[in-house]
């Protein structure tokens, strides 16, 4: 799999950790407990990633099991790595890169704990239309997370442009 790896940058939410990989492997989403919790949801997006950098600040570890630790930003909690002891790869959160789209999964694995209702997902009905309420709130909403690309001060003064 050959990436530009100008475009293979990532982070947290808040913008405190951030990452530059060189290549990429497999992406894939895991439907293990372990992946569910960490992530808290229905599965766990990685792709096995080279030659990582921490170019902002460096995840803090969970040791989730006796052979795997999990990366996250101490400050909002992001889940970043999933790391097997011994390994020179790290399995990297598709959704802290950037630009996701780099790492469109490829395979599922652990499916023994898939939940039940997961492959049903895609039929659920689809909102199209929303309340003035509803319409008002998003309107006034103003982002305070990290934005896609790299950026020269952490912490901003006042939170980033959206």
């Amino acid at each position: 799999m050959q990436q530009n790896n100008s475009r293979l940058t990532g982070g947290c939410q808040c913008g405190a950790v951030r990452f530059r990989a060189d290549r990429l492997g497999r992406p894939s989403i895991c439907h293990c407990r372990m992946c569910q919790k960490a992530f808290g949801s229905f599965f766990g997006p990685l792709v096995t990633s080279y030659g990582v950098s921490w170019t902002r600040g460096a995840p803090k570890y969970f040791q989730s099991s006796n052979k795997v630790r999990r990366g996250f930003c101490g400050d909002c909690g992001t889940p970043l790595t999933y790391e097997v002891e011994g390994d020179d790869s790290i399995e990297l959160a598709i959704g802290a890169f950037d630009d996701p789209m780099v790492a469109a999964p490829e395979i599922q694995v652990n499916t023994k704990d898939k939940l039940s209702f997961f492959d049903g997902l895609t039929e659920l009905p689809v909102r199209t239309q929303y309340s003035p309420k509803w319409v008002a709130f998003m309107a006034e909403l103003e982002s305070h997370q990290h934005p896609d690309h790299d950026t020269t001060v952490w912490p901003p003064a006042e939170g980033f442009p959206s």
